[in-house]
């Protein structure tokens, strides 16, 4: 059955242990195994900057309300698109009149009747049971349609300028939060550094080669870095917990921030202004109010103008709730009217409203144009700090490499007796301080060019 060379068995073999190593490497305790492999050892969540955007977009009450009535808004230009088409109503009611001791003649043909007491009424009993359409045409009508519009494409408008802010509150809380755990690292590394140092002085006095006054100027060195440690770890908590309020229900609930792999540069300066020309919620808001001024504009003249009403009816008014009454007379029947409502005087009032909406639209007008002065004044604001805190970013990371090499440098100059312990710590001082810097330089850039990002709809 299997060759001599017993190449076939182990063959066999192999392909044994490739099926059960893939089996078991599909099993959902090893997914489950790979998954946590995605995921901080310490079990906590690593929070990337879209989904710290979208868990604020879910938790933060302004947002919400922006978004609310934006949807309200909506709806209420469907509701002002219903006006326009006819409405049916189903017409049912039933009336008894208290009789007057007369007879009259019934309506129908059938004869003498109980005449009722109201004139108003047709008979003692009556029954009514009609479907009823009615519409009515005017100008008022079509006006509050395109205010409904232009109402709804405002609260669209608002709502992206609402997302916008939020975006760079997130953006700014995400990167303080970030900067904060950096200056932490920072000051840990500053108290290391000083400690060692307290050693390397006390151990120099030993050996009598510094004075003891190197050693104090080095322990008071070591406890203010010890100050400023507990300091940086407090001040990175309370970053992490201000972000947490929009992320987390709980905003005590630990977990990381995933920082970027590299710096984005800055978008070309004619993308930036072609995108905010179109892009720009501000804008977009102040135009949707002028065209809801011109629409209140329109509504108001509309009052010049006449309604037409039209009413159809189809059903039974008679004293028997019945299709045909005594006699085989047709109570089941129809009928038609059209109304035409003609405005003459009403003292002024539509002029007046008239006049005060076009005083609306004129300030409306203003508004726009300080709106498109305002969005130029801040492209150009925007990017130039963008550029700016770009460049000097690098400047910051060149800083910190000279502050690194300076204090090795002081450091072994000291060692070796060149240099006095208050030129360590001012290059201890100025490694700590170029290092916050840098990372005071990062926070800058980034929020700059998030602000120009959301200036432009990118972000």
């Amino acid at each position: 059955m299997w060759s001599r060379s017993g190449k076939k068995p182990i063959q066999t073999l192999v392909w044994i242990l490739l099926i059960a190593a893939a089996a078991q490497w599909n099993s959902p305790q090893c997914k489950a195994q790979q998954s946590d492999a995605a995921t901080p050892s310490d079990g906590q969540s690593l929070i990337t900057l879209d989904e710290a955007i979208r868990r604020a977009q879910a938790n933060e009450p302004a947002f919400a309300a922006s978004t609310a009535e934006s949807k309200a808004a909506g709806l209420d230009r469907s509701i002002a698109r219903a006006a326009l088409l006819p409405g049916v109503v189903y017409h049912n009611q039933v009336l008894y009149t208290q009789p007057n001791g007369q007879q009259n003649q019934a309506g129908q043909g059938v004869g003498l009747q109980s005449a009722p007491r109201f004139i108003a009424n047709n008979a003692v009993r009556e029954y009514a049971s009609q479907g009823v359409i009615s519409e009515t045409i005017g100008f008022a009508q079509v006006a509050e349609v395109k205010r409904a519009d232009a109402a709804a494409a405002l609260a669209q408008a608002q709502l992206e300028v609402a997302r916008r802010g939020l975006v760079g509150t997130v953006v700014s809380l995400y990167y303080g939060a970030l900067a904060a755990g950096q200056k932490a690292k920072v000051a840990a590394r500053a108290a290391a550094e000083a400690d060692a140092f307290a050693s390397l002085t006390q151990k120099r006095e030993a050996a009598r080669e510094a004075a003891h006054s190197d050693v104090i100027k080095a322990q008071l060195e070591q406890q203010l870095s010890k100050r400023e440690l507990a300091d940086a770890n407090i001040a990175a908590e309370n970053a992490k917990l201000e972000l947490g309020v929009l992320l987390f229900p709980d905003p005590r609930t630990p977990y990381q921030l995933q920082a970027a792999a590299a710096i984005s540069p800055v978008p070309e300066r004619t993308a930036v202004e072609a995108a905010a020309e179109n892009n720009n919620p501000d804008m977009k808001s102040a135009l949707a109010v002028l065209k809801q001024s011109n629409a209140e504009v329109y509504a108001a003249r509309a009052a010049y103008l006449p309604d037409l009403g039209l009413n159809f009816t189809y059903g039974i008014d008679a004293p028997q709730f019945a299709a045909k009454g005594p006699d085989g007379i047709h109570n089941l029947g129809y009928s038609a009217s059209i109304t035409l409502d003609i405005p003459v005087w009403d003292w002024l009032s539509t002029q007046h409203k008239v006049k005060q909406s076009e005083i609306r639209r004129d300030a409306v007008q203003v508004a726009l144009t300080a709106a498109q002065k305002r969005l130029i004044a801040n492209l150009e604001e925007f990017y130039a700090e963008a550029t700016t805190a770009r460049d000097q970013l690098a400047s910051l990371d060149t800083s910190v490499q000279t502050a690194e090499e300076s204090l090795r440098l002081s450091k072994l100059r000291y060692t070796g007796g060149e240099a006095t312990v208050l030129e360590v710590v001012d290059a201890q001082n100025t490694l700590t301080l170029a290092q916050n810097a840098r990372e005071d330089g990062a926070v800058r850039y980034q929020v700059a060019l998030a602000n120009l990002q959301t200036l432009t709809g990118t972000l």
